[in-house]
């Protein structure tokens, strides 16, 4: 990524704190979202100490806890939504669908973020929503990557189309793994590479 932006060999420090994501899908089926604040915290602390000089969360649902890990640590905390808002109102889009777990698309600490920055955030209805969260979790968060469920995605992604969604938000970062943007009839923003794109213009600032 960093030849598409500058010549030549460019080096950047990476401090990488790696979870191991059943204890964080723990935390998150049994509603622990103390424990799981905690562990993000002490992590982000962690990162501080080593001489971090920003923070990415590189997942979104657990951008929930963003705000007490900015308050945590001193150094600035690159928010996903933040930038995907950015993206977003770039290409003039204001009515994005949002395809993310449950827990990313029915609570406020995403959607009500977008919606801070004048979006007309769109999530699926209650059924699709099941869908989706599934999908995730049971196929692929583990590898698994079902045609009948890509036709699935791809319907509710019509339907949300048909309703006047302008354009679809990735917001998983499994999401990318299932849906192809050239089926789809609406312009994807895809939360992972954004969040990277604006990382490293950041970092190269």
């Amino acid at each position: 990524m960093c030849g598409n932006v500058s010549a030549g060999c460019i080096r950047r420090m990476l401090l990488l704190w790696s979870f191991d994501f059943a204890e964080i899908e723990a935390y998150q089926a049994e509603g622990d979202w103390a424990a799981a604040t905690q562990a993000m915290v002490a992590a982000a602390q962690a990162l501080e100490r080593g001489g971090a000089e920003m923070l990415l969360i590189c997942t979104n649902t657990m951008h929930k806890m963003a705000d007490d890990v900015q308050a945590a640590v001193s150094v600035p905390l690159l928010h996903i939504a933040d930038v995907t808002a950015d993206a977003l109102l770039k290409a003039g889009r204001r009515k994005p669908l949002l395809l993310a777990t449950a827990y990313t698309m029915e609570q406020e600490f995403y959607t009500g973020r977008l919606k801070a920055r004048g979006l007309d955030v769109m999530i699926p209805a209650a059924p699709d929503r099941a869908c989706v969260h599934g999908v995730i979790y049971d196929e692929l968060c583990k590898g698994i990557v079902e045609p009948a469920s890509r036709a699935q995605w791809n319907a509710i992604v019509d339907r949300a189309a048909a309703a006047g969604a302008d354009s679809v938000i990735f917001g998983c970062t499994e999401v990318g793994l299932l849906l192809e943007p050239e089926e789809l009839p609406l312009p994807c923003f895809d939360t992972t590479e954004i969040h990277a794109v604006a990382a490293l213009d950041r970092a190269l600032a």
